[in-house]
């Protein structure tokens, strides 16, 4: 650093190592012998930010910025939540309008046909909300899932695993009006029809 004699106006190149951590330190002008105080640029900077505004702002901008946050952070999940909701798992619900049923076209119990009256509905050999006759189908081996328009058809990891168009499924699979689906030795048919 460059300092001048408050006196003559001399001026010498000081190292910065020799204020040995202290805020300022006197010293003996060579030219003229006055002795005059200089200042240790890293105690000063940090009154001279905050004079000029630097500190200052910081501490202007941030607390905006931490109400800003702690008023973003509560209502984002509350955002997240119904965004998640339509995507799959989430609230299902069931379509306005429409009148959702299982009809069993094929097995043992041929001819029944189930109302669905809730958005989840688990069909299965014991314990679902359909119980089919059927020594093939798990306990608790698929479930349909309404979500207002779309209706999903999901295998519950059960063992001989549920099908459609032949095909096993994984993971879920849409279905629409009329689509079929085998469980076991059972064949069940989604029909849409309109609220009378």
């Amino acid at each position: 650093m460059i300092i001048e004699c408050t006196n003559c106006r001399a001026r010498y190149q000081y190292d910065e190592d020799r204020f040995e951590r202290k805020p300022s330190k006197k010293i003996k002008c060579a030219k003229c012998s006055t002795i005059f105080e200089i200042h240790n640029p890293a105690f000063a900077a940090k009154p001279v930010a905050a004079a000029a505004g630097g500190d200052a702002t910081y501490t202007r901008r941030d607390p905006p910025k931490v109400a800003h946050d702690t008023t973003e952070q509560s209502p984002i999940p509350k955002r997240e939540d119904p965004f998640a909701a339509p995507p799959p798992g989430a609230q299902p619900q069931l379509p306005t309008g429409k009148r959702l049923s299982l009809a069993i076209i094929n097995g043992n119990d041929a001819g029944s046909v189930y109302r669905i009256e809730k958005p989840r509905v688990t069909v299965g050999r014991a314990g679902a909300d359909l119980t089919i006759n059927d020594t093939e189908a798990s306990r608790q081996h698929a479930a349909i899932e309404v979500r207002d328009s779309v209706i999903v058809l999901e295998d519950l990891k059960s063992t001989n695993g549920t099908m459609v168009d032949g095909e096993k499924i994984i993971g879920t699979v849409e279905l629409s009006n009329q689509s079929e689906f085998q469980i076991g030795g059972t064949t069940i048919m989604l029909i849409v029809t309109e609220e009378s």
